[in-house]
């Protein structure tokens, strides 16, 4: 049965690691096999580590695992806690006998959203990201989890969302995000999500669009200067697609966010999407079957951001912003 996560695709499973003292986390996306994998960033402040090797020219075919964290520049030392699990399960990219994990991954900017950010000599995200590697399943939480933790918009609690769809062919599409965008994810103050044309089962409150869409609905909001943002997201499917296709697919989902978010891709967003296929099935017509496919991925992205902010929890500090329950349950 289908949970309506990314996991609905065979072969990948989530884990999330955090420290809700620390207000922050990471979350990762493990491959059973290698997939196939691209990416598409269009803000202009992204944080990412190892995706240059997800460009169709470059050797490397497969990838093991996707990191989104939480940490800033910070969190980009999780890839080393994910690379150390698979390590141990002979996991990787092989080299004659040595044996090297490929874990691209992107960060987000948390480290003014409140708690306790004096680690020490060294920061958590490798620490979080092998438990979250170690039990990744494919269930998972939603909200303020993993990269999601201290997540934030201009108004809301940000959080970590995911959904899914199937396509006409029975392809399956899902996308996973950790929301901490520089706008808006709601329509000006209300209760309505961006992104209500593309809900469904009321998986974000069923609140459709505001009756209508005043000045102040449509005004730009932006956080601070001082607050820097980014999302960061995977969408993923069980079709065969080459890295080329990869990357096609997550130029498409990016729409997603456009759909979810407002303003976005700003000079302070670092707004990132990873694509990634495991392979199991044949797409039916490689542009037809796969202009669907990357449609409903940005859907499924514009309906997981709109999850996680729906599903996140206020943090438990000074001066933290109220989540959208809060506000409009």
């Amino acid at each position: 049965m289908a949970k309506n996560l990314i996991t609905d695709i065979a072969g990948l499973k989530v884990g999330h690691g955090g420290d809700a003292k620390l207000g922050s986390g990471t979350t990762v996306i493990v491959f059973d096999r290698p997939a196939t994998a691209g990416i598409d960033v269009r803000g202009g402040g992204p944080g990412t580590r190892d995706v240059s090797l997800l460009d169709p020219e470059r050797t490397v075919e497969g990838i093991d695992a996707i990191v989104l964290s939480g940490g800033s520049a910070f969190g980009l030392d999780a890839a080393t806690g994910v690379q150390a699990y698979l390590r141990e399960q002979g996991r990787g990219f092989k080299v004659g006998d040595a044996v090297v994990p490929i874990v691209p991954g992107a960060v987000l900017f948390d480290l003014l959203s409140g708690g306790d950010k004096n680690w020490g000599r060294f920061p958590p995200y490798r620490d979080f990201a092998y438990e979250a590697t170690r039990t990744a399943s494919s269930d998972f939480a939603l909200g303020s989890v993993g990269a999601g933790l201290g997540a934030t918009t201009v108004n809301l609690k940000g959080g970590l969302g995911s959904a899914s769809a199937r396509t006409s062919d029975g392809l399956t599409v899902g996308a996973i995000v950790a929301v901490n965008a520089v706008g808006s994810v709601n329509v000006g103050d209300t209760a309505h999500f961006w992104a209500a044309p593309y809900e469904r089962d009321n998986e974000f409150g069923g609140r459709g669009w505001p009756a209508s869409f005043g000045d102040d609905a449509l005004a730009v909001r932006c956080k601070g200067g001082e607050n820097r943002s980014t999302t960061i997201a995977l969408v993923a499917t069980d079709a065969k697609l080459t890295k080329a296709q990869a990357r096609r697919l997550a130029v498409m989902a990016q729409t997603g966010m456009a759909r979810a978010i407002y303003p976005v891709h700003t000079p302070l967003d670092g707004d990132t999407v990873f694509a990634a296929a495991t392979g199991e099935k044949e797409l039916a017509d490689p542009i037809y079957g796969f202009t669907e496919l990357g449609t409903l991925a940005a859907n499924a992205l514009a309906r997981a951001i709109a999850r996680g902010v729906y599903e996140a929890t206020a943090l438990p500090f000074a001066g933290s912003l109220p989540s959208w329950r809060d506000r409009h349950s």
